[in-house]
């Protein structure tokens, strides 16, 4: 109708002048114009409809759930629901391309990881841009350290999985000589989260396909834009098809179909603790690999000898930054009492300077979190400190926030800081992942590592002191797989990563990711 209408319109006017006649024929009129900038409209809303790659082919799917904007609150794009059959698809090309990707040498590998980093820096402001918008981080944040890192990880891993060693004994009283040599497990099933999404993705499938394994990876389905924008650069980077294929979906219909499946020896996953303990049962039966990186609930122990001005800005930044979506994240202050009143009035002050509103104001500091369920579970936590007799000093019910109109309905938080709330609190033991954090005193060195490492998690911590001795006594005692002294987020990535406890097992880093991602075995000649 909305075609053949103008055509109508014309006939109608010179065979018949009536005028009731020329009225329905403008109003006709009037209505498809209205409903062409309607459609136009519901066009716009959703933007983007993500297909699996599977094979080096982008391949569509059936079903799809949707994915919002999280500073505005609007559909952004429709992603794969992907089940058993786009798994089963996605291992049987990732099998396939394992012979020959796994024979190619280092150095071939290397290669094609450096140009898939160079085509993504070349690319810098469209990943950035799309990261923040799919995730509500600002695009200075996405900008600065998502997507450098996220190209850096397959540099990294290029250049390291050249320079392994292996180990060689000789035993002359039995004539023999032994070495080993570490060979790709095969297909890697990949599982990476929604807070760094492009930045932790890569930092799975680079050393897995450096070593020569293929991989089946799952991004989060919050998350997913900027693993398909990747997807489109894998043919030119030059790798084979099947070496990489991203399967989006859910974790209990994609996810669970990777972690059960049969011919997936491996599983990689940053994530929950409580996805951590599914995923383990579920694997368990096919004794795979695991590698798991979960929670934190992170302290920082200050005492009374710290540069208290560097402190300051350094634990702003590591409790608040990417709204606090950071695993690493600090969650938990213990001050040395004869300072506490000055730290906290310092803090509290530039917590409220920490600047929080759209993402593409370069001024702002944090954008929005990630969605409305996660919104609500981290206000949660600050209504149950409340009730439980905590003062929130800033931020959360306490400060106004300020947003366009166009970002009303989007999930903003400003950053929260609370004193007066118990070890015991939900709100000290539970991982909240948001801008939020509680500051408490203690008297003892030895009162505060003991409080420090009164949680099930143990993934990171700082410690603040001027004194040498202090510092590395303290660092040793603490439960966590990380420590940084008087300094946040420095990482070497030779080094390792993870956590104690219930924050994870295994570790990922240079050596670590190698031993991972590879089986070795021991071969003995007798001269």
């Amino acid at each position: 109708m909305g075609e053949q209408s103008p055509n109508k319109e014309k006939t109608a006017r010179s065979g018949n002048n009536h005028p009731s006649a020329r009225i329905i024929f403008l109003l006709l009129g009037f209505l498809t114009a209205c409903c062409r900038k309607f459609l136009r409209k519901a066009d716009m809303s959703v933007t983007l409809v993500l297909e699996n790659y599977i094979g080096g082919k982008f391949v569509p799917c059936s079903r799809h759930v949707d994915s919002y904007d999280p500073s505005t609150g609007e559909l952004y794009c429709t992603v794969p629901d992907s089940g058993v059959a786009e798994v089963e698809a996605a291992v049987k090309a990732a099998k396939e391309a394992f012979p020959g990707w796994s024979a190619a040498s280092p150095a071939e590998r290397a290669r094609v990881l450096n140009k898939l980093a160079d085509l993504i820096e070349a690319r810098l402001e469209d990943f950035a841009q799309a990261e923040s918008k799919d995730q509500g981080k600002t695009i200075s944040f996405a900008r600065n350290v998502d997507i450098p890192r996220a190209a850096y990880n397959f540099r990294f891993f290029a250049s390291s999985v050249q320079h392994h060693t292996t180990d060689c004994s000789q035993m002359d009283h039995m004539g023999c000589i032994n070495y080993t040599v570490r060979n790709p497990v095969g297909v890697a099933g990949l599982i990476s989260p929604w807070n760094l999404p492009l930045y932790l993705l890569t930092w799975k499938i680079a050393p897995a396909v450096a070593t020569g394994n293929t991989v089946v990876a799952k991004p989060s389905e919050m998350t997913s834009v900027t693993a398909w924008m990747m997807c489109k650069l894998l043919e030119e980077a030059g790798f084979p098809p099947g070496v990489v294929n991203i399967v989006f979906g859910t974790g209990p219909r994609a996810g669970d179909a990777l972690v059960s499946h049969p011919d997936v020896p491996l599983i990689s996953f940053t994530g929950s603790t409580a996805t951590a303990r599914v995923i383990t049962e579920r694997s368990a039966p096919y004794c795979k690999k695991l590698s798991l990186e979960l929670g934190g609930k992170n302290p920082a122990v200050v005492f009374a000898d710290a540069d208290l001005e560097q402190c300051i800005s350094t634990t702003v930044r590591s409790s608040f930054s990417n709204q606090g979506e950071i695993c690493l994240c600090t969650s938990r202050i213990f001050v040395e009492r004869s300072i506490y009143a000055q730290f906290l009035a310092k803090f509290v002050e530039a917590a409220r300077q920490w600047k929080t509103g759209t993402p593409s104001d370069p001024s702002n500091d944090n954008g929005a979190l990630v969605s409305k369920e996660h919104l609500k579970k981290v206000r949660g936590y600050v209504a149950l400190a409340r009730a439980e007799g905590a003062q929130v000093h800033c931020g959360e019910g306490v400060d106004a926030l300020a947003l366009p109109p166009r970002n009303a309905s989007g999930y903003f938080m400003l950053p929260t800081v609370i004193t007066g709330v118990a070890d015991s609190s939900a709100v000290m033991q539970e991982e909240i992942f948001g801008p939020v954090t509680c500051v408490t005193p203690f008297d003892t060195e030895d009162e505060a590592i003991s409080r420090a490492n009164d949680v099930r998690y143990g993934l990171s911590a700082v410690v603040w002191s001027r004194d040498v001795g202090r510092v590395h006594r303290v660092a040793r005692q603490l439960q966590a797989g990380l420590v940084w002294t008087n300094c946040w987020l420095i990482r070497d990535l030779n080094l390792p990563f993870g956590g104690m406890k219930s924050s994870g097992i295994g570790r990922e880093g240079g050596k670590d990711s190698y031993h991972f991602f590879t089986e070795v075995k021991t071969i003995t000649v007798k001269h």
